[in-house]
């Protein structure tokens, strides 16, 4: 545990990455959210997607904490498995941070009626409705998600290399859009819409975590075999 937390003070050497910049993010699309709901007439309920910006940049944060530090941690003797559950640590220990703003910013929200403009940055009734446990939970296996997945992305390109993860992504963005179009063909997107409505916040984190540990896996599976 000594050396995994070694290796948690070496991601947390350049504190910008894990922490300030994802909180600049948050705050940032927090203010400018705000100002636009400013103009908009108070009695309208307005809710706002930017909380999830942060999210989207823990994607680039994995790739980050994957190619940057990984050569660093083989010259300081660092086994592969120790850096792995080090920037596991590292990520949910960052994650955690954003998930406990989250759920104060709802409670503010709660409190405040919406910031007194009627406007829900971080209260959002879905993921809310089965109470601020399940919705922390929900923020932080989501967080956590996109870092593995970025993570993932860039122990492939140490494993193969650039062009076979080329290969990769765009088949897997052709998996995509063929599902796309077999949903489409099928007139099925009420259906598949509906089915997602109907698991609630609670089958959204259980399937988040099997998504979690199945990328995870993956990653350190290639990260074993990876080139520094």
């Amino acid at each position: 545990m000594n050396r995994i937390g070694n290796v948690v003070r070496m991601q947390l050497v350049n504190r910008q990455t894990f922490i300030w910049v994802p909180l600049l993010v948050l705050g940032g699309t927090l203010a400018v959210t705000l100002m636009i709901w400013a103009m908009l007439p108070p009695a309208a309920v307005k809710y706002g997607g930017g909380a999830q910006a942060p999210m989207w940049y823990f994607f680039a944060v994995g790739i980050m904490g994957m190619t940057q530090t990984f050569p660093f941690s083989q010259a300081m003797s660092v086994t592969r498995r120790e850096f792995f559950f080090g920037s596991l640590l590292t990520a949910s220990l960052t994650s955690a941070i954003l998930t406990v703003i989250f759920v104060i910013g709802g409670f503010i929200e709660q409190a405040t009626n919406g910031w007194g403009v009627n406007g829900y940055f971080f209260y959002l009734d879905w993921i809310w409705s089965s109470g601020p446990v399940v919705a922390a939970a929900l923020i932080l296996f989501m967080t956590m998600t996109f870092f593995v997945t970025g993570f993932a992305i860039a122990t492939i390109y140490k494993r193969f290399g650039p062009t076979a993860l080329t290969i990769i992504l765009v088949g897997l963005g052709l998996l995509l859009v063929g599902a796309m179009w077999l949903i489409g063909r099928l007139n099925a997107w009420g259906q598949v819409f509906g089915w997602i409505v109907t698991q609630g916040p609670e089958g959204l984190a259980i399937g988040l975590v099997i998504t979690l540990v199945v990328l995870s896996g993956i990653a350190y599976g290639l990260l074993r075999r990876a080139i520094p």
